[in-house]
């Protein structure tokens, strides 16, 4: 099935995407890769840089590709630019680009705790998205991934700043957990999904084997630097988060990281069937550092 596929990659320029697009060029998937941005171009890839994703433009260079996936989003709001313009109006945008275009199959990135029983925001407008990809009558794989972690994620990048500073500040207890997940685990998950059609139709918590304390994964990831742990009280990191638009931490990740979400792994792991990277032991190792 991959010989001669084609696929095209939506939000090309961030750090998943990056390594997905390298996964799936370097196993002979050719692609069009799209962002507002620039950005490096692999092998077997054709770049589009376009600011408003112009479909006059666009819809010429993807005809004929056999799947789409979507990772444009953002975790944090602005007066500019909000939940339902990026989440929800730019997914219906690419769901009409695939139809149009005859693309038969989308993967799209959700988040991990969206559900039609959610309060917050940030989910309500995910849930909103993934609505219109179910209802689109287009092929479809939809992941809710945790936190997503490699050499040069976002999550990483903050704790080398602030091991930098000598002190790594969290929020509140640090007793609630995360489920990461090894970004090369996911460029070869999203390299199944597109390879192969037993993932069609499906919804999938995009999480890692093993659940970790927030304060623990922090101490075990700045082991050997001599950094100082900092808790911050709740109140005190939510009004920056409200008042300070370059705050640390953003409403909706407090909320995120608060909420203690847990991820149907099992499922998952059972799907995939590939050998799964051990946070622990990546911490342990400083391969991330």
């Amino acid at each position: 099935m991959v010989k001669n596929m084609q696929v095209v990659v939506i939000g090309a320029s961030g750090f998943v995407a990056k390594n997905v697009r390298n996964y799936l060029s370097n196993n002979n998937i050719k692609l069009i890769s799209i962002s507002r941005k620039n950005f490096k171009k692999f092998k077997n890839e054709t770049k589009i840089i376009t600011k408003n994703y112009d479909e006059k433009f666009i819809l010429p260079k993807i005809k004929n590709s056999y799947a789409l996936i979507h990772l444009v989003g953002i975790g944090k709001q602005t007066t500019d630019i909000d939940y339902n313009l990026i989440n929800i109006e730019f997914t219906q945008k690419i769901v009409d680009l695939c139809k149009k275009s005859k693309i038969k199959k989308i993967v799209y990135a959700s988040g991990l705790g969206v559900s039609k029983n959610t309060t917050l925001g940030y989910f309500i407008s995910k849930y909103k998205a993934e609505r219109l990809i179910v209802d689109s009558n287009l092929d479809y794989t939809i992941f809710r991934p945790s936190y997503i972690v490699g050499k040069n994620d976002l999550f990483t990048k903050y704790l080398k700043k602030q091991i930098k500073t000598g002190q790594i500040e969290i929020p509140g207890s640090g007793n609630y957990s995360i489920q990461p997940i090894f970004i090369d685990d996911v460029s070869k998950i999203i390299f199944n999904v597109i390879t192969q059609n037993k993932f069609s139709k499906m919804i999938l918590d995009l999480v890692g084997p093993e659940s970790i304390s927030f304060e623990k994964y922090v101490r075990e990831f700045s082991r050997g630097t001599n950094s100082k742990i900092k808790k911050i009280e709740l109140e005190t990191v939510y009004h920056e988060a409200i008042s300070n638009p370059h705050s640390k931490f953003g409403v909706d990740d407090l909320n995120l990281l608060i909420g203690d979400f847990k991820g149907n792994f099992k499922k998952l792991n059972n799907i995939s069937e590939i050998k799964f990277t051990s946070i622990r032991k990546l911490l342990k190792s400083g391969s991330l550092l």
